[in-house]
């Protein structure tokens, strides 16, 4: 029997040979998991459903103990386990540096979940089902041994959970860590997929190297263990829902996509804001900034999925080499364009949601006379036919005045106004996507206003995926593991796309680093950031949206 023909261990439980499907896994364990047993009547939901479920697999969990994987990780694990949509034969094995037996280790992981996870209270019966499945190994990443116990763990697992040789390794450890976990998994054997054997992914987190060149140092150490097809670089912006939507928006809609050019679109603004400051990482922010933090992953990613090309086919290669396409397109700057493009600033005290609130020079762990960015905003130009002359906004930044993260599509003016006896010139056509929070999509345009005479204004025409399909969007750690373990490296940034972006940000810090020091702070807590900012804007006649 071929692969392609074997029914899934769970499909054997429903008794189904054929394509497993959410639905058929909600009706195999009744009453078991509440969140996914609640009906959802709404017509917009009809033909949802997921077309398999993973091979059987063991996720080996490194920095087990650490902060993402408490607050993330293992809550999206659980939650994939609580809707059926992990197999049965699914096993984690935890590895950290501290001492914890499996029990002590997993009533920690409880009480995350009892914290951390999206959906409350947690089932008894799903919890204690999910945490047999974990079994904690302790060890220092850089010793040969560590990895050599592993070996033996991993292989009584496949004979005990039946996991088939299946392993995806993710590193929730510093980044620091990355490159001597990966050398000691290629040491190991632990990257080796033979036939009949299992398949072997690795999930590396961001930051993917600091700068340009180590970036490129650790996809060449990444590359000496594990082929590009094995490796999974994850950033959780491309697993929010309204992000992924961007395409099926696009190319779904015959509508849009003949609009989506620089005949008709004027400029573009990409906004991602956060009210909270640096959070007890003080110590990584100092080496990170915004630049890095913000502009570099988050900000190029969703540039590149507004102004990519349709690709050949959907598949994770295909779009992949089209997000490339429109990095290339995007030329490095000189230190006089860093100067006239792109505004860097950092937060002092002020206010938000009415408290008070300190500077980023008062964080802890943070130099009292730092020099480190904590908001960045550029404009950005991408050379091809498409985009060419259509100038791309891109702003993020730390204690502004709310979490939003937007795409405004911002089009051109009417060529010729016919209602000049309108009280109010109606405002341009809009196309705004919001990835968070409150989901959704807006499209201003022009209407009459009741009455008599012709007074035109702008409207709103709001979608919001809450409303529409009566369901919560899975979080982005959900979707990504869940895409690791399926195989589809779609959401995932290939080795030349982060170089790539590396490439257009590294000539902006270079040209920091050489600039006379910053007049930091230049903007208060609360605010939207520097007054150069908006500057950035107004020289082109344009302003920032008010989100």
């Amino acid at each position: 029997m071929t692969d392609s023909a074997k029914p899934t261990a769970r499909a054997a439980r429903t008794g189904d040979d054929g394509p497993l499907t959410a639905r058929n896994l909600r009706l195999a364990r009744p009453g078991k998991r509440r969140a996914a047993s609640k009906p959802l009547d709404n017509p917009l939901r009809e033909g949802l459903r997921l077309e398999r479920v993973p091979d059987p697999a063991t996720l080996v969990l490194f920095g087990a103990t650490g902060d993402l994987a408490h607050r993330k990780v293992v809550p999206a694990l659980f939650q994939l386990w609580r809707t059926n949509l992990l197999p049965h034969e699914f096993a984690i094995v935890a590895i950290g540096r501290r001492a914890y037996t499996d029990a002590a280790f997993r009533a920690e992981l409880r009480r995350s979940l009892d914290q951390f996870s999206r959906m409350l209270p947690i089932e008894t019966a799903a919890w204690d089902e999910f945490a047999s499945r974990i079994t904690y190994h302790r060890g220092d990443f850089d010793e040969a041994e560590t990895y050599d116990q592993l070996v033996t763990r991993l292989d009584e697992l496949d004979r005990e959970r039946a996991t088939a040789g299946n392993r995806l390794y993710y590193l929730a450890t510093q980044p620091s860590a990355f490159a001597q976990i990966i050398a000691q998994l290629g040491r190991a054997g632990l990257d080796h997929e033979q036939h009949g054997a299992g398949w072997r992914r690795i999930v590396i987190e961001k930051p993917f190297g600091r700068d340009l060149n180590s970036a490129i140092r650790l996809n060449r150490e990444v590359g000496k263990v594990f082929r590009e097809s094995q490796v999974y670089r994850i950033d959780h912006y491309l697993g929010k829902e309204t992000v992924r939507n961007i395409l099926v928006f696009r190319f779904g809609n015959g509508i849009f996509e003949p609009i989506w050019n620089r005949r008709y679109v004027d400029h573009v603004q990409i906004t991602v804001a956060e009210s909270i400051g640096v959070e007890k990482r003080g110590s990584f922010y100092e080496e990170a900034g915004a630049s890095r933090d913000f502009l570099q992953n988050h900000l190029m990613q969703l540039l590149s999925l507004v102004a990519t090309e349709p690709p050949a086919t959907f598949d994770a290669e295909a779009l992949r080499d089209e997000k490339v396409k429109v990095l290339r397109a995007i030329e490095p700057m000189g230190a006089e364009q860093v100067a006239a493009n792109v505004v860097r600033g950092q937060y002092g005290p002020g206010w938000v949601a009415a408290d008070p609130v300190g500077g980023y020079r008062a964080e802890p762990e943070v130099d009292p006379e730092s020099e480190t960015e904590t908001y960045v905003a550029a404009r950005l130009f991408v050379d091809n036919w498409r985009w060419a002359g259509v100038p791309f906004y891109l702003r993020a930044g730390k204690r502004l005045p709310k979490r939003a993260t937007e795409i405004a599509v911002q089009f051109k003016q009417v060529p010729h106004a016919l209602f000049k006896e309108s009280r109010a010139d109606p405002e341009a056509n809009l196309l705004a996507l919001r990835i968070q929070p409150d989901e959704g999509i807006l499209l201003r345009f022009a209407a009459k206003v009741p009455g008599l005479g012709v007074d035109v204004r702008a409207v709103n025409m709001d979608f919001t995926y809450g409303s529409a399909f009566s369901v919560d969007s899975p979080d982005a750690y959900e979707t990504l593991l869940l895409d690791a373990l399926l195989g589809d490296a779609s959401l995932f940034t290939r080795a030349d796309e982060v170089e790539k972006a590396w490439a257009i940000v590294n000539p902006i810090i270079e040209a920091w680093a050489d600039a006379p020091a910053p007049d930091f702070p230049n903007y208060a807590a609360g605010s939207w950031g520097p007054a150069a900012s908006d500057e950035l804007l107004e020289r082109d006649g344009r302003r920032w949206r008010r989100i």
